[in-house]
């Protein structure tokens, strides 16, 4: 154990991100010091937030030209001089994308040993738990009414609608291609699936929501946004989880526009949250989600690649919209 291999990120793209702006590197296994693990990578998780940190600082530091990229993953624990922590071990922390990593304890979370083990990054991970949050807190759904989720079939938002469905909500999925809209009606229970690809979202929204949305969880943000602020019903509630469509490539030439008409017109609230704001709930949200997943009512999709030299393309295709479910990388 003397290699340790790592994804640099060579470069800040200033348009759209491609696997020439990283290179894999073999540096030494770092030395644990007093209060850190040294971890072993098993799962890596691949979010569109990854792109985000390329350009600039967000809820944590900016990812610089020449440094590992970023990035959480389940990971083993194989040696520790911290309290609390013993070889073996299974634990949540931002590793980057290399083989080995130390850790200051402080910073990780203990994780549960369940199988299978990608359930930790998927379901009872971040995109579960962001889900979870983003629509029962955010949201705030009742029986009845209707939910629309952009970005449905991906980590999140494959989750955000069987919840609502859960919770007795008319739920409208939007989803790129025909496959994504056949899945999400016919294997995870949406009552209508919008290809944006294939039609103008507003209209679609229309005829599939005739009496107005009620709860918009927002995945994406751009034009799909803007056409969800225009069907919102009065006192609707948007959940602002992420905007992948405006992290890889050119700004756009507008943001959503008539967001402070209607805003106040509407009475609408529009709040955004990360998922490290309820640590403190996270126990019960997971016997919720564990039960559901249980039961047969929350089914879980997940697209795993292998291969840490494949982490650069598996971002890529994943801001591409390839995924269905939680992307992850499998390093052993």
């Amino acid at each position: 154990m003397t290699v340790n291999r790592q994804i640099l990120l060579t470069e800040n793209p200033s348009g759209k991100l491609a696997t020439s702006h990283f290179r894999l590197h073999e540096g030494t296994v770092p030395v644990p010091q007093d209060g850190e693990v040294l971890v072993k990578t098993r799962l890596i998780s691949l979010d569109a937030a990854n792109r985000a940190w390329m350009q600039g600082a967000t809820y944590r530091a900016a990812v610089e030209a020449g440094t590992v990229m970023a990035g959480g993953s389940v990971s083993e624990v194989i040696e520790s001089k911290a309290p609390g922590f013993a070889k073996g071990d299974l634990v949540f922390g931002d590793t980057g994308w290399q083989e080995y990593a130390a850790l200051k304890a402080k910073t990780v979370n203990k994780l549960p040993k369940l199988e299978p083990l990608s359930h930790l990054l998927s379901v009872y991970g971040i995109a579960g738990l962001t889900a979870y949050f983003g629509l029962l807190d955010i949201g705030q759904p009742k029986a009845g009414e209707t939910v629309v989720v952009s970005a449905a079939a991906g980590s999140v938002g494959s989750i955000v609608g069987q919840i609502a469905k859960i919770k007795g909500c008319n739920v409208i999925g939007i989803a790129g291609g025909a496959s994504k809209c056949k899945l999400l009606t016919d294997e995870l229970g949406f009552d209508h699936a919008i290809d944006y690809k294939a039609a103008p979202v507003g209209k679609a929204l229309r005829a599939a929501a005739p009496k107005g949305i009620d709860v918009y969880f927002d995945n994406v943000g751009g034009d799909i946004l803007e056409a969800c602020l225009f069907g919102m019903n009065n006192f609707g509630r948007i959940a602002c989880c992420g905007a992948v469509s405006q992290y890889d490539g050119a700004a756009p030439a507008h943001g959503p526009r008539g967001i402070p008409g209607l805003i106040v017109v509407k009475r609408l609230t529009m709040r955004g949250f990360i998922v490290m704001d309820y640590q403190d709930r996270h126990e019960k949200a997971l016997e919720e989600l564990q039960g559901w997943v249980a039961s047969g009512k929350l089914k879980v999709k997940e697209d795993i690649m292998q291969g840490l030299e494949n982490t650069p393309q598996a971002l890529v295709g994943l801001l591409a919209g390839d995924n269905v479910g939680k992307r992850m990388v499998r390093l052993d």
